[in-house]
């Protein structure tokens, strides 16, 4: 998801530099920063936290695509083929949450 993010965020106006082409990239990066950081925490604990906090990124993502849609930055066949990947992950990442619960 994070590689289609970028790609699909590199065609936004040049204004959006700074602005929801940054953010949307760093909240994409931040789900599996997130993932991975919890993990290597070594605590079922600690790792749940941390996968609440790459769903709570996940929804940002969701969030923003809908934005760069609703400004005509991407169309909505775009739209609906990043929504049905983070649709994805956040089922995982409840399986997982449930798992550890």
């Amino acid at each position: 998801m994070v590689l289609k993010i970028y790609k699909l965020s590199k065609d936004f106006p040049k204004e959006e530099q700074f602005g929801l082409t940054s953010q949307i990239r760093r909240a994409a990066v931040s789900i599996p920063s997130n993932i991975v950081e919890g993990k290597a925490r070594g605590s079922n604990k600690e790792y749940k936290r941390f996968l609440l906090m790459a769903r709570g990124s996940l929804e940002e993502v969701k969030y923003q695509i809908l934005l760069a849609r609703d400004l005509k930055y991407i169309d909505d066949n775009k739209y609906n083929e990043i929504i049905a990947i983070t649709d994805e992950i956040g089922k995982m990442l409840n399986s997982l949450v449930k798992k550890l619960s």
